[in-house]
């Protein structure tokens, strides 16, 4: 434990931007996640006005009601 509020604060700070740094790490493995299952469902090689239309109407609907009318 430090000995000073001063060097508690610091340590604290420390502490705050490993767990930030962590988090970020966190965000961009998802996100690399969620690109590779795109790529794997084929979704990337569709053109980008194909894909930006498909995203739109995803936006639109809602994912749940996506999801919904996919398993219909």
């Amino acid at each position: 434990m430090a000995k000073t509020l001063e060097q508690e604060r610091a340590a604290f700070e420390e502490d705050a931007k490993r767990l930030e740094e962590r988090r970020r790490k966190l965000e961009e493995r998802e996100r690399e996640q969620a690109i590779s299952a795109l790529e794997k469902a084929g979704l990337l090689r569709l053109g980008i006005k194909r894909l930006a239309g498909l995203a739109e109407r995803v936006k639109s609907l809602g994912i749940d009601e996506v999801e919904k009318r996919l398993r219909a």
